[in-house]
């Protein structure tokens, strides 16, 4: 057990983290303007249990493998990049097919959730945040540091779930509110999909292992 003055330094300093907009921050806030709070909550679901795994691993020790590897760290960073400007890139062909709403037979809920896990399972960028935080709380004369960082990471996982859900809530309401008029929905909707792109090339052309 993570004793409870780490556990509270922990929660702290990940709440902190969660409040400043970040790359998972941004991929919620652009599907939630292109597609509306349902998809948003759906992506938020889905890029947190895409941390699970990732969580696991560090636990395990393989997130160390993957940061200390160039060509391995590299590959995972493009994929993710990768994805999310064809998710972009979707979002702006589709940005007037579902109107107001979002068109479950080419977005079902399994699909949002898999493509927001793919996301999340295929940032890089989380793996090296577990690698170098998660040890910092753990309590190493207690033993079992790889149960501890896994209490730490699904508390980080909950947390993140609880903080980038207002902000697809957000963004979904001003979606809403743009509602009225179609022609501004499609431009909202061509906007997040710039976002996701956006995002991908940030993701593609930084944070480089050397």
């Amino acid at each position: 057990m993570i004793p409870a003055t780490n556990l509270l330094a922990f929660v702290l300093a990940s709440i902190i983290l969660l409040v400043m907009p970040g790359p998972s921050v941004l991929f919620v806030i652009g599907r939630s303007i292109a597609l509306g709070r349902k998809a948003g909550l759906l992506s938020v679901l889905g890029n947190t249990l895409g941390m699970l795994p990732l969580i696991g691993a560090v636990a395990l020790g393989l997130g160390a493998i993957v940061t200390s590897s160039v060509i391995v760290f590299t590959t995972v960073k493009l994929v993710g990049a990768a994805y999310l400007v064809w998710l972009g890139v979707q979002a702006i062909r589709h940005r007037g097919a579902s109107g107001a709403a979002i068109d479950v037979r080419t977005h079902p809920a399994w699909r949002l959730l898999l493509e927001g896990f793919t996301v999340g399972v295929s940032n890089p960028k989380t793996i090296a945040f577990f690698v170098a935080v998660l040890p910092q709380f753990v309590d190493y004369r207690a033993g079992a540091l790889a149960l501890q960082m896994l209490e730490l990471g699904v508390v980080f996982a909950i947390l993140a779930l609880a903080c980038d859900s207002v902000w697809a809530l957000a963004a979904g309401t001003a979606r809403a509110w743009f509602g009225s008029s179609p022609r501004r929905l499609s431009r909202l909707s061509a906007t997040g999909g710039v976002m996701m792109i956006g995002l991908g090339g940030a993701l593609a052309l930084t944070g480089s292992k050397h």
